[in-house]
């Protein structure tokens, strides 16, 4: 761990082997996570979703972020997983299988790193987003993407349906949709995307790091205790049926009213004050 320049407070890599797959920068609340292998193109290796998965792990922990950018080096997002680390597990006395189950097991578990985070994440998009790279952007909790980015669940063509990206894309779009990026396996532009609900906004690849920093800091100046139980909150209710998810919800927001966040929020507001300096209580 070292001091950055600038407005960076701290700078962190994560290494497997002699790599640094991982980067990431802390400034003003805000965690910049980078993925680092762009000669892979940021491929969800096993190293990849074992760095991925130990950083957010640590994020989880640490109360001084408030909200994650998702980003990649070079010029695209990710490819999904890396086929030919894949591909050398058919040599194994059962063709792989087993290898294959471990390693769908781990990825899904990364995903689920990202949306039960307390931080909430932006997934900030360059280039290619396909397969399970394209299921990183729809378990992020907002997207934003370059003009000329792309995105697929292309898994179809090569024989291997996107069933793991499924579950995300399908809890992001209507099922026409999925299913048409699921079955035809075409590369669709960032508008296109951005119509059907996976992405945010779409924004020039010059603007694209300004405009996710400026959302990150957005969230990162609100309470983060009312962040943290409206995310959980969020995907929780969406699983329930009508009436359960407003009961839920009600209790939800009653025992939000107890912080001290909401207590001093509320009471500033009331009386016509300026917002006080949030605690995270």
């Amino acid at each position: 761990m070292e001091k950055g320049r600038g407005d960076i407070d701290v700078t962190i890599t994560e290494t497997k082997g002699d790599q640094e797959l991982i980067l990431r920068a802390d400034a003003g609340g805000v965690a910049v996570v980078t993925m680092n292998a762009p000669k892979s193109i940021n491929a969800l290796s096993e190293a990849m979703l074992q760095v991925l998965s130990e950083t957010f792990d640590r994020i989880a922990e640490d109360r001084s972020v408030k909200a994650v950018i998702l980003r990649s080096s070079g010029n695209h997002f990710c490819a999904g997983h890396n086929l030919k680390e894949m591909t050398t597990r058919r040599a194994d006395a059962d063709g792989g299988f087993q290898n294959f189950q471990d390693l769908f097991a781990t990825c899904s578990a990364m995903m689920l790193r990202v949306v039960r985070l307390p931080q909430p994440v932006i997934a900030e998009v360059r280039g290619i987003a396909t397969a399970a790279g394209c299921q990183l952007v729809a378990s992020c909790d907002l997207a934003v993407a370059a003009d000329d980015a792309t995105f697929a669940t292309s898994g179809v063509n090569i024989g291997l349906f996107c069933s793991t990206p499924m579950v995300a894309l399908s809890r992001n779009v209507s099922r026409k949709q999925a299913m048409e990026m699921l079955l035809l396996g075409e590369f669709l532009p960032a508008a296109r995307v951005a119509e059907m609900g996976l992405i945010n906004r779409v924004v020039p690849l010059a603007q694209l790091e300004t405009a996710t920093m400026e959302m990150a800091r957005i969230i990162a100046d609100k309470s983060s205790s009312a962040v943290k139980i409206g995310k959980r909150a969020f995907y929780e209710q969406a699983e329930m049926p009508l009436e359960e998810a407003y009961a839920f919800a009600g209790r939800t927001m009653a025992e939000n009213m107890m912080a001290k966040d909401a207590e001093a929020g509320i009471g500033a507001f009331t009386r016509k004050e300026p917002m006080p300096e949030w605690t995270g209580e």
